[in-house]
């Protein structure tokens, strides 16, 4: 499947396609004057990368899940850790938020 019809199945764009695949998410094969061919699977690869990226993953700690996100037969303790890791620091933070909010929340009063 060419990078057009991959987008096409996937809703990302071609330039994200490319990115995943510069970040060592995503492979392709190359065809005759370059054009990148993805596997059929690939469909799969990108909707969980977006799923991912949605969670407020980083892409570098997506390229070190993937494998035991994509494939239950290696998961282990370390992936139920790693994400509840990445949970605590997006809960940390929402906390800073809520404090910026209050704080501008206040001033927005304030200065009414």
């Amino acid at each position: 499947m060419r990078i057009g019809d991959l987008s096409a199945a996937t809703g990302a764009s071609a330039r994200s396609l490319r990115y995943y695949e510069d970040q060592g998410l995503l492979q392709s094969n190359r065809g005759t004057g370059g054009q990148r061919h993805y596997p059929v699977g690939a469909i799969d690869r990108v909707t969980l990368i977006r799923s991912l990226l949605a969670a407020g993953l980083s892409t570098a700690t997506i390229r070190d899940v993937l494998p035991c996100v994509a494939d239950e037969t290696i998961r282990t303790p370390w992936l139920a850790d790693r994400l509840t890791g990445e949970l605590r620091r997006i809960e940390s933070q929402m906390a800073d938020l809520r404090r910026t909010h209050d704080i501008l929340a206040d001033l927005v009063d304030r200065y009414r």
